[in-house]
């Protein structure tokens, strides 16, 4: 088993901000902002079309390449590290990809440079979120979670705020958010203890595929809480659609949808902030982590009813500070929720990463479905549907064991290290004898 070395939460936490600011900032304000403008540019009337294709395949390409960047990262030799190396990699070459993105010309270069930016940033993502397990005391997860929890808000308000910067839908803006997810992978990496993985017999490729598999019947609890990420990051997923919902429903101009998508994004982040860090430390403090996540569900699900039939854009404005709230109480919540009920501690960066699956996933299973749902019933029906899957989100959670219950009937995936298995074994061969 592999042991870590403990970078002091002073410099950790920090490592960990940076780095997942960095990851949003290059995912979410293309996917926000830029690449609507782009995708407007070059189809036309097409472009909404256009977006879902573009997304729907960087999410399929997330998908895949999310657990082999954790599995990978779990099993790098290099000197540099196993996190180091994958984090500084993903960061610097995606970067490079988003520069290619600002001088794409056709929407298959787009799909194809977005399916890279995807891949190479999601192994950054995969080592980013193992050091949680690795080198994060358990007692301070919590908290430790509520805090990471801040990025994904940061990250794209960040990044929309240094793109109204720049012409909008020139290559600059694209250039300005690569620089700065490139320079965010590197001061987390200098910020980082790190080591390489102990070296391992090499696997084959059967066997390497079969770690990829978690029975959710075995392990019930990792099962529920991977659904649980699913079903409410769908209901989040709407803010993808926000400079499409400005531009078609309100008749927002081309001109200004970026300062109103960074309009909507201060009032979420700030909200956000405010109670992701409070439901944070405060469920390390009472020991519980379900309410919060029912919260978040039901808030998510709230807000999108309004959004769905809103008159106004004060209304749109009102729906998007509860999402900031309901975003804040379960990104506080569910990395904390997710690493306790890991089936297997040395193998981290691979199960985070099947959790992270669900990440991924919804970015693909929107885009697909929204426009059947649009033309059902325009953002209306989209905004309602998503609406009902936060609230199976907040019921889901309920299968879920709480703090201190991983071992129970029901939950039985007590993170177990194959040392723990071997010390097991032996215990019960000399009962035997």
């Amino acid at each position: 088993m592999t042991v870590a070395p403990r970078t002091s939460l002073g410099r950790l936490i920090p490592a960990l901000l940076v780095s997942q600011v960095g990851f949003y900032v290059a995912l979410l304000t293309p996917v926000q902002l830029l690449l609507t403008l782009r995708l407007t540019d070059i189809a036309g009337d097409d472009a909404t079309s256009a977006f879902g294709v573009v997304t729907g395949f960087g999410a399929l390409v997330a998908l895949v390449f999310n657990p082999i960047a954790g599995r990978i990262s779990d099993r790098t030799v290099w000197l540099f590290g196993r996190r180091h190396t994958w984090i500084l990699t993903g960061a610097l070459a995606g970067a490079a990809a988003l520069v290619a993105l600002g001088a794409a010309t056709a929407v298959w270069q787009v799909v194809v440079l977005w399916c890279f930016v995807q891949a190479l940033f999601n192994f950054q993502y995969a080592a980013t979120n193992a050091l949680v397990a690795d080198q994060v005391p358990a007692e301070r997860r919590g908290g430790v979670s509520g805090l990471v929890g801040l990025t994904i808000a940061l990250g794209p308000l960040s990044g929309l705020a240094l793109a109204n910067s720049f012409d909008a839908g020139s290559s600059l803006q694209w250039t300005a958010v690569a620089v700065v997810a490139a320079i965010a992978g590197v001061v987390a990496v200098v910020l980082l203890r790190d080591t390489p993985a102990s070296r391992t017999v090499a696997q084959s490729g059967g066997s390497f595929l079969r770690t990829f598999w978690i029975n959710p019947r075995r392990h019930p609890a990792f099962g529920w809480a991977w659904l649980v990420r699913f079903l409410i990051t769908c209901a989040y997923a709407s803010s993808s659609y926000n400079a499409f919902f400005l531009l078609q429903r309100f008749d927002v101009s081309e001109d200004e949808v970026g300062a109103t998508v960074l309009q909507l994004s201060l009032i979420s982040v700030v909200l956000l902030a405010v109670t992701s860090v409070a439901a944070g430390y405060l469920s390390d403090a009472v020991r519980r982590q379900k309410p919060f996540i029912v919260f978040a569900g039901v808030i998510a699900a709230a807000a999108l009813v309004m959004m769905a039939f809103a008159p106004s854009l004060t209304v749109v404005y009102l729906a998007t500070g509860l999402l900031g709230i309901g975003t804040g109480a379960f990104f506080a919540i569910d990395l904390a929720m997710c690493v306790r009920v890991l089936p297997s501690t040395e193998d981290a960066g691979k199960d985070l990463a099947i959790i992270n699956i669900a990440n991924s996933l919804p970015q693909s299973v929107v885009p697909f479905v929204a426009p059947l749902l649009l033309a059902i019933g325009g953002y209306s029906a989209l905004f309602g549907f998503l609406a009902v899957l936060g609230l199976l989100g907040a019921a889901s959670v309920l299968r879920v064991p709480e703090i201190g219950q991983e071992n129970d009937e029901n939950g039985r995936t007590a993170p177990i290290t194959r040392h723990d298995l071997v010390h097991k074994t032996a215990s019960d061969e000399r009962t035997l004898a």
